[in-house]
């Protein structure tokens, strides 16, 4: 959780290429944005809805979709465009998988989504580098003017932080000050889900997995690429 262009995603990227595990999921809450009908796509165009509000999220979908992933099941996922302020046709497949690193502004906002979450992590990143890197990240990847993220900005943004996200850090279990440059708290929350890994992983599965750490692999065993269908597969037969 954190605020509009605090850099979780970065901090939840980092995190991912730090546990060097497989089956590792990345989940955005920026998928489960809602269907906006006309009277809403008209106000969008305008910088005049508010995307920052917890009725602007389908947290219903949301709430099935991660709950289905932490059993270890296939899920469809929707595709967000925000340039034209909707969903796309097609919803991506995400498979089950060991780990799920789950992020987004309002992450800590409902209550049976808080239920799901094992760890909670809050990116607590200075307003002035927010809002200079929403800046930059609305109008070079979604075709926004200046007057326009500045407007919304005003309007929405940073009035929904300081009342719906803001609160929420007292439910943290880590706040991460500096977003993706703080690399010792990135260094604990890594350290602490290998720990999780471990106690979770049946002593069989555990032994296999630490038994040649550090050496090379025998020649007896190949490594499977990771492809959609080998996802499948362990979907299956988790």
């Amino acid at each position: 959780c954190g605020g509009s262009a605090s850099g979780k995603t970065t901090v939840a990227t980092r995190i991912i290429e730090a546990l060097d595990v497989p089956w590792v999921v990345l989940l955005s809450m920026d998928s489960f944005y809602k269907v906006l009908d006309e009277g809403q796509q008209a106000l969008a165009a305008r910088s005049d809805y508010n995307f920052d509000h917890p009725d602007a999220f389908d947290f219903e979908l949301l709430v099935s979709v991660l709950r289905k992933l932490k059993k270890g099941k296939s899920v469809k996922v929707p595709v967000y465009d925000f340039t034209t302020h909707s969903r796309r046709r097609e919803w991506k497949t995400v498979y089950g998988a060991n780990v799920i690193v789950f992020e987004g502004i309002l992450a800590f906002a409902n209550k049976e989504l808080l239920k799901l979450l094992d760890m909670k992590v809050f990116v607590d990143t200075d307003s002035d580098i927010r809002l200079v890197r929403r800046l930059q990240r609305d109008i070079m990847e979604r075709g926004r003017d200046v007057a326009g993220v500045i407007k919304q900005y005003n309007k929405f943004v940073k009035p929904a932080f300081e009342q719906y996200i803001e609160p929420t850090v007292q439910v943290a279990d880590i706040v991460v000050p500096r977003g993706g440059e703080n690399f010792v708290a990135l260094d604990l929350i890594v350290q602490h889900v290998h720990s999780q890994l471990e106690k979770h992983l049946p002593p069989c599965r555990a032994a296999l997995a630490s038994a040649h750490q550090g050496q090379p692999l025998p020649k007896t065993l190949s490594v499977l690429e990771s492809t959609p269908q080998v996802r499948g597969m362990h979907t299956i037969i988790r």
